[in-house]
């Protein structure tokens, strides 16, 4: 009886669907290409321009013919003929063909992409002797300025896989792989626009479906105006020229991105024309420069002293130390018993009593470990006082993606209990395990575009905006709530006044660690810093150049412009990143530069020389003594 039932209630079932799709869905009715008598060709659309914030073209557009077959229709009396006219030899005719039939028989793909002008003229006028042929026009970019392409990104054609998953892309389509490409393509893209033609039963062309009647008209896409200053992003580029690293700038007041420039890059129009397979393979397996790799997004260091100023303003707000706090140096910080737990200091004071404003423009890292210290203290123990610390830190957007508009990133760290609970049995970890995390040296993580955006956030005295990439759409300024929405570090803005006072005296007092990159007439902020850093040969430890940091706001008051610089195996911060940065404020701010022999200076300093060259050796010696 329960069979019977089954039986009676699945055929119900059945019937119910059929009925549903046949007689009230009429969705497969109305789409022609449910029909094999029916065949569509497509209008491709201008894609969006794109603009910087001064309204300077970036990408444009320039057109392109590609050779389209449809497999099931080719006729060719004269092939070598038609191969000559390409270019191409027969075998390549042959490979294509095959690879076309695999895709599809009776639809088109592409068989030759990027005509050139003469030999599209050439074909054009015999398009008529080789049957299943046709040229397709198409939109390929062009971009003016060859910089940037880390922001910019690129476009590619859409692969078999991903046109079998897609339901507005073929394969062959072209779409935003990248960068801004990528992040707007549904903005920059428009909609291309379809014509159906019906068939006979030969499978030729007999006229249009229905006089039109489900035909579309292409839409053009979207222009769009980014946020960053193509002359800054082009000066950053040239500065950083022979180095590795990237640097972030942004507007404190706005959260708009200046620059994003990360190093090595590459010429964006390499990423056009026939090459750009050949182009990109070339890029993509350089695994030691590693160009297609946005260290500005990606890269995470740890920030060195510049986080001090983070630990500062945690410290005050938690009432562990004051303004007037005094703490004394001798030459480093002794965390533990043993004769190794010593943290070591340059900042000379000679045990002199310091406060705070003095200990960030000499950068001290036995004041910083002793706020630290107290801070996780605080508390009745060390998992919560490290919980609490951790989330006051995290409030400048560290150790999380910041929700930028644009496609990759990386999270950086800011540890927690949980973290060390991992690594140790629960409970049996101090304080003093972690004590690195003072001066930016232990398990914090961060990329430029955090550390720029914590910069702001000091800038701002206590707050931020998310950092973003593109400002308007056809020219209209984005509302994105996330964009225009303040994040609050929870620090009261009165203790910022005071770590301010000691970043302007990393500029204007004698001993400051930036003394010798201060603009005339111009009040910057900034905090250098210096990472420790080391490479594992045979199992031994060996200590390359540290990688040189700093961060910087300027003016001091209304700020306009927050930048945080890396670079890597550059040495101590104020050799290297504090002159960049201080080159890009002055650019940006006064349109030029007073001291251009510093600026060639910077320029010409080429660490592969110095620097990136032993390292290649020593990862050699690794390779070869692995086999």
């Amino acid at each position: 009886m329960i069979l019977i039932l089954l039986t009676i209630f699945s055929g119900l079932l059945f019937i119910s669907r059929l009925f549903y799709l046949q007689i009230v869905d009429d969705s497969f009715r109305r789409n022609p290409l449910n029909n094999a008598a029916i065949t569509a060709k497509y209008d491709y659309p201008k894609r969006g321009y794109i603009y910087d914030r001064n309204g300077k073209l970036l990408v444009a557009n320039q057109t392109s013919y590609d050779v389209m077959v449809v497999p099931k229709e080719v006729e060719i009396s004269d092939t070598l003929e038609f191969c000559d006219i390409l270019s191409i030899d027969k075998a390549y005719f042959i490979k294509q063909i095959k690879k076309a039939t695999h895709y599809s028989p009776r639809l088109a793909s592409i068989f030759l992409e990027q005509l050139s002008k003469s030999d599209y003229a050439v074909l054009q006028e015999k398009m008529f002797r080789y049957k299943g042929f046709y040229i397709q026009k198409r939109m390929l970019r062009n971009y003016p300025y060859n910089s940037a392409a880390n922001v910019l990104g690129y476009i590619s054609q859409v692969n078999e896989e991903r046109a079998k998953n897609s339901s507005y892309y073929q394969q062959g389509e072209l779409i935003g792989t990248q960068g801004v490409e990528k992040q707007y393509e549904n903005v920059l893209r428009g909609v291309k626009g379809v014509k159906y033609y019906k068939r006979n039963i030969h499978n030729k062309i007999i006229g249009s479906y229905k006089n039109g009647q489900h035909d579309t008209l292409a839409v053009v896409g979207k222009d769009i105006q980014l946020t960053i200053d193509i002359e800054l992003q082009q000066y950053g580029e040239w500065l950083l020229e022979n180095k590795r690293g990237g640097i972030v700038a942004l507007e404190p007041a706005t959260g708009e991105i200046l620059a994003l420039i990360t190093a090595p890059n590459y010429n964006p129009n390499l990423m056009v024309g026939r090459d750009r397979s050949k182009n990109f393979n070339q890029l993509y397996y350089d695994k030691i420069n590693k160009p297609l790799f946005d260290r500005s997004l990606q890269a995470q260091y740890s920030p060195g002293s510049t986080f001090k100023m983070v630990n500062a303003l945690v410290a005050l707000q938690e009432g562990v130390i004051t303004t007037q706090t005094s703490t004394r140096c001798f030459g480093g910080y002794k965390y533990g018993r043993a004769s190794s737990a010593f943290m070591g200091c340059h900042c000379h004071s000679g045990g002199r009593p310091m406060q705070l404003t003095e200990a960030i423009y000499k950068s001290c890292n036995s004041y910083f470990a002793n706020a630290y210290k107290k801070t996780i203290e605080n508390y009745a123990t060390t998992e919560e006082g490290m919980d609490q610390w951790s989330n006051r830190v995290k409030k400048f957007g560290l150790g999380n993606y910041l929700g930028y508009d644009l496609p990759v990133g990386q999270k950086g760290l800011i540890p927690d209990a949980t973290y060390y609970n991992r690594y140790y049995p629960k409970g049996r970890w101090r304080v003093s395990y972690t004590i690195s995390n003072a001066i930016g040296q232990g398990e914090v993580l961060t990329t430029p575009i955090q550390l720029a955006n914590m910069t702001g956030a000091v800038a701002n005295r206590g707050f931020y905006y998310t950092p973003h990439i593109v400002k308007e759409i056809d020219n209209i300024p984005i509302n994105n709530p996330k964009f225009v929405t303040k994040n609050n570090t929870e620090i009261d803005p009165k203790y910022f006044e005071f770590v301010v006072d000691g970043m302007q005296k990393v500029f204007e007092q004698k001993g400051g660690t930036a003394y010798y990159s201060q603009i005339k007439d111009l009040e910057v902020c900034g905090k250098t810093g210096t990472v420790e850093n080391f490479i594992r040969v045979n199992g031994e430890k060996i200590a390359l150049s540290d990688h040189s940091i700093f961060i910087a706001f300027a003016p001091k008051t209304n700020p306009k412009i927050a930048i945080a610089v890396f670079v890597e195996n550059g040495g101590y911060g104020s050799v290297v990143a504090a002159p960049i940065a201080s080159l890009m404020i002055e650019k940006y701010i006064n349109k030029s530069i007073q001291n251009t022999w510093r600026e060639q200076n910077v320029h010409d300093k080429n660490l592969y020389e110095l620097e990136y060259n032993k390292q290649l050796e020593l990862l050699q010696i690794k390779d070869d003594t692995s086999m």
